[in-house]
């Protein structure tokens, strides 16, 4: 401010002395005459330094009668031990484990479906049958020759215990009969496979084939089975977290399309870092006594990978760095009612969470920081408080 008075006072004078001899500074320098140049310079000079002290004695005048002028105007807050937890802020998607595409284990044309989209079933019950190429009358030719088998060998039996006929004869008997029956299981475990069931209870999301459609083995997509109890959400956690996100960690989960809140924790973490990435597996469970989560669904997830029970925290905007790369703060010393002298505290910060940072040392509780005007003042410098109730 003072060079500003100066510069305007002096443009002023050297306006007036260029009037008063009818001649510019710019005619002066024009004609080469050092010694005409060198008493313009030196009356300049001389009423520069007596227009600076006169200004010096007007500052202090000033300072005297008004000593706030200058003081800078900060507001504080007092530091004080809080809990503190940190969130790791992730992206899933909804899974479930009972979610499959059921396909036919033999080939053959659908003789019936069973059921239809949106129906409740219960483990093993039947939902579409394949036409098994004529193997039912195989085991009803086998059955009857079986039953057969079965009275010649009774009989075989009943002589051979009374030591009447030959152990050949016996042996063989029972030897037929035993065999058409391991025949007959063997195609019950056939037809058994001609019959689509149930793995799991759930809900028929679709029905995708056709009674009469020709069905391939492990290749015809039959109907969607989907159980939406067991749900899940999936994500991929960075390595770095592997000691702080364990089984058991609360999670705050959010479904922006559903505008729907809920809290879960971790349930299963995995045992593998997957190399591509650099991450491993976690597992949420996701209640869903409404059904209205579906698979596939994108959830944002907030994890609580660590908390402190008693932390300071200030806002990250207040922290400033030296040429050392160190942080530090100001803190207030000799208050004496809206006056303190502002001190430099050096600082050791750990985590953020939104604006705010967690101080591991340096700043004590109840120490009164400085808020606003923190990156202005200096070092012992006088500051006034103008803290808002």
């Amino acid at each position: 401010m003072k060079n500003i008075y100066s510069l305007i006072i002096l443009t002023s004078l050297l306006v007036a002395c260029s009037g008063e001899k009818g001649q510019s500074i710019e005619e002066l320098v024009a004609s080469d005459n050092s010694e005409a140049i060198q008493k313009k310079k030196d009356e300049l000079v001389n009423e520069q330094q007596a227009l600076a002290l006169q200004i010096k004695q007007l500052d202090e005048k000033l300072q005297n009668i008004s000593p706030d002028r200058n003081v800078p105007l900060i507001t504080t807050f007092n530091a004080k031990i809080e809990e503190f937890k940190h969130f790791l802020e992730l992206q899933g998607s909804v899974e479930t484990k009972q979610n499959i595409v059921l396909t036919p284990e033999v080939g053959g044309i659908i003789t019936r479906v069973y059921v239809k989209e949106g129906q409740n079933v219960t483990k093993g019950q039947l939902l579409a049958s394949i036409d098994d190429g004529g193997l039912s009358q195989q085991k009803a030719q086998l059955e009857v020759q079986a039953d057969l088998a079965k009275t010649t060998f009774e009989r075989q039996k009943r002589l051979w215990d009374q030591k009447i006929g030959s152990e050949i004869q016996y042996l063989q008997t029972k030897s037929q009969y035993e065999g058409l029956q391991k025949n007959i299981a063997q195609i019950n475990q056939q037809l058994a496979k001609n019959n689509v069931r149930a793995p799991f209870s759930g809900v028929i999301d679709d029905v995708i084939t056709e009674q009469g459609n020709v069905a391939l083995p492990g290749q015809t997509q039959l109907m969607r089975l989907v159980n939406l109890k067991d749900m899940y959400i999936k994500t991929d956690v960075p390595e770095s977290y592997i000691t702080s996100i364990t089984r058991g960690k609360k999670v705050e989960v959010l479904f922006p399309v559903l505008g729907k809140k809920l809290t879960s924790e971790v349930r299963q973490t995995g045992n593998f870092i997957n190399p591509a990435n650099r991450t491993f597996d976690v597992e949420i469970a996701v209640p869903n006594k409404d059904k209205t989560i579906k698979p596939n669904l994108t959830a944002r997830l907030k994890i609580n990978d660590y908390t402190n029970e008693k932390a300071i925290l200030i806002p990250q905007s207040i922290i400033s760095e030296n040429a050392q790369g160190q942080q530090y703060i100001y803190v207030l010393t000799d208050k004496k009612q809206d006056k303190a002298i502002a001190k430099q505290v050096i600082i050791e910060t750990g985590k953020t969470q939104g604006d705010d940072i967690e101080v591991l040392s340096g700043l004590e509780e109840n120490a009164e920081v400085i808020r606003e005007g923190a990156r202005s003042v200096k070092e012992g410098q006088t500051v006034k408080i103008i803290n808002k109730d």
